[in-house]
């Protein structure tokens, strides 16, 4: 592993020689433990801890199949799924395992008493298998994280569709928050030649799932002047989702928990922003019942601040708690977006405010590759800028997933695999240059 790092930190701006480097037998990643997977039983979700379940292990090298690519991670970043891999919910990650095991003789490769998490990362190509042309050993890559068999006639017209679409590290194995990481290579793209190891390595999850959600034909399809509602809109989605509203000639209407991250908000150009822990909004009365005076008087506070327009878009992923509010303040014929549910998959809500007003939900998870590929390419150009705030050390990854499991965290949270520190990679300091503001907007609040 040391000879591979050392052939990659050599240069920034030359292509990493690392063809001719043995493949180490193993590496270290972050792992979950099937034999803890009930570690957590009888605790409610908020007080279980990642630092308890997340381990730095060694493990084995996995074999190289056609059509697949072995990459060396020199960042990655968290996401909620690594959240709900440590705390075991809604199931144990290992029953995904155990189903791609049986597929076939390689994916046997997948089904192990370890899992190696993380759907991110920024890293060089090591070895590519039998089939794969497209790219070689020294390319500097960022993955997005659909794996896909596109063995069955569904996936070929949007490959979300395929009966065998995966979450790379999260519904399979050998992901991203570890030294070494094996994908397809349908996941790899170019690294942006303007960011950092770490910078380049935390919007592919988010970036991608904002990208279908909010603009692909197969979400919102989201044109100019649309009035979009975007929940948690300083955080690892929203983040992303703010940007792409206001570059595409929406007005978003960002919904914050604290001053701090209005700020942010504003700061990316935003001019509507709602801090609901200020304004006092309690969606749930109790437990199980919600207060529909709270929809009516979040619904006039959007009047409010749009001229006295209502919402065409929701960008939804809290979920349970903030559900039953979306659909109400939704314009007659408006739609809402939904994936995640990081409050709750169990969506309440007064189905009358839906249909009699003729409304639409639309359930959107991750992305095709083309929509991938199309946000990479917005980061590229520098319309899209990551939206990293802290970086910890790999051994440090519990305490990373602790912070998004407690939403203390702003934008997203990186992680450095193999980088010995943070602001390495960049081999186009000439563009990065002229979007140094944006790309540390979030550093560090």
């Amino acid at each position: 592993m040391k000879d591979i790092l050392e052939a990659i930190l050599a240069s920034d701006t030359e292509r990493p020689d690392v063809a001719g480097i043995p493949i180490p037998s193993t590496y270290q990643g972050i792992t979950v433990r099937k034999d803890e997977e009930n570690m957590f039983e009888g605790m409610a979700s908020r007080d279980k801890d990642p630092r308890q379940s997340l381990h730095l292990d060694d493990v084995a090298t996995p074999e190289l199949g056609p059509g697949e690519a072995l990459v060396a991670v020199m960042a990655s970043a968290v996401n909620y799924n690594t959240v709900w891999t440590s705390i075991f919910e809604p199931v144990s990650t290992f029953g995904f395992l155990a189903r791609y095991g049986k597929l076939s003789e390689l994916t046997k490769r997948h089904d192990l008493p370890y899992h190696v998490v993380g759907s991110d990362l920024a890293g060089v190509v090591l070895k590519v298998g039998v089939g794969v042309s497209k790219w070689k050993p020294g390319d500097r890559v960022v993955a997005h994280c659909l794996s896909v068999e596109l063995e069955d006639a569904m996936g070929h017209d949007d490959t979300m569709m395929d009966p065998q679409q995966r979450i790379w590290g999260f519904e399979t194995n050998f992901g991203g928050l570890a030294e070494l990481a094996l994908v397809k290579a349908n996941q790899l793209m170019p690294k942006p030649d303007h960011l950092s190891w770490e910078e380049a390595a935390c919007p592919g999850l988010v970036n991608s799932t904002a990208y279908r959600q909010l603009v692909s034909h197969n979400g919102a399809n989201m044109k100019q002047g649309d009035v979009v509602l975007i929940w948690g809109a300083s955080g690892g989605l929203g983040s992303y989702a703010t940007q792409m509203a206001l570059a595409g000639g929406g007005i978003p209407v960002c919904v914050v928990s604290s001053p701090d991250k209005a700020e942010i908000c504003r700061s990316l150009g935003a001019e509507h922003v709602i801090d609901r822990a200020a304004e006092g909004y309690k969606f749930w009365k109790d437990e199980h019942n919600q207060d529909p005076k709270e929809w009516q008087r979040f619904g006039k506070r959007i009047r409010e601040l749009t001229g006295g327009e209502d919402i065409d878009i929701v960008f939804e992923h809290p979920g349970r708690e903030t559900f039953g509010a979306s659909i109400y303040v939704t314009r007659r014929g408006g739609l809402i977006t939904t994936c995640a549910s990081t409050s709750g998959y169990i969506h309440q809500y007064d189905n009358r405010y839906l249909w009699m007003s003729l409304k639409r939900i639309i359930g959107s998870h991750f992305a095709n590759y083309r929509e991938a590929w199309e946000a990479n390419r917005l980061i590229e150009k520098g319309i899209i800028h990551p939206t990293l705030s802290k970086t910890y050390a790999l051994a440090d990854t519990g305490q990373a997933a602790l912070d998004v499991h407690k939403n203390s965290h702003q934008g997203k949270v990186g992680v450095l695999c193999l980088a010995p520190s943070e602001g390495l990679g960049v081999s186009n300091p000439e563009k990065r240059a002229k979007f140094e503001t944006a790309i540390n907007r979030f550093r560090n609040v």
